[in-house]
């Protein structure tokens, strides 16, 4: 034999009147009355109590599957502004590639510039070597015709300048 539950009476619930009220919402057939989502339909002959019964529950679980499909397009329009978040953190990425090769460029023109520079000032200083040296033994030494012919092949600027430029 199968239990049935015993509901109590409390002070101030009055089961007649809460019966009405919900006769009272709902006129008509108490089956086709009210408004089921389309999964589901009342089964000829159910009982009023098996039928309401069985309306509380789909109505909560169809409140609960709202929900999740609310739950379901913020995690959309999440999802969106990850994906712009995302395209931005690429042009950010790609920015400071750019920004990184260019950095390197100049350093390698700044590098190259300085090598240059060390390399021009040592043709210079060998130049003033040469030049010094030529000018002591011009004053102290042999004449110009032993100079000519024991003058050593000179090279960068010295090659360039003559011995009148000098005078």
């Amino acid at each position: 034999m199968a239990s049935v539950e015993q509901l109590h009476r409390r002070d101030g619930v009055n089961l007649v009147q809460l019966e009405a009220d919900i006769t009272s919402i709902r006129s008509g057939s108490f089956i086709t009355s009210v408004n089921l989502p389309d999964y589901v339909e009342h089964t000829a002959g159910v009982s009023r109590v098996g039928a309401l019964s069985a309306e509380a529950v789909v109505r909560d679980y169809e409140s609960a599957a709202k929900e999740i499909e609310a739950m379901g397009t913020e995690l959309i329009d999440a999802a969106q502004k990850c994906e712009a978040l995302t395209a931005q953190v690429h042009d950010a990425i790609a920015f400071m590639r750019e920004t990184a090769a260019g950095y390197r460029e100049e350093g390698r023109k700044i590098f190259k510039r300085i090598e240059e520079c060390a390399l021009f000032t040592e043709d210079v200083r060998k130049t003033c070597e040469q030049v010094k040296r030529r000018m002591a033994e011009v004053s102290v030494g042999p004449s110009d015709e032993e100079l000519a012919a024991q003058d050593p092949e000179l090279t960068g600027i010295a090659a360039q300048v003559t011995m009148n430029e000098i005078r």
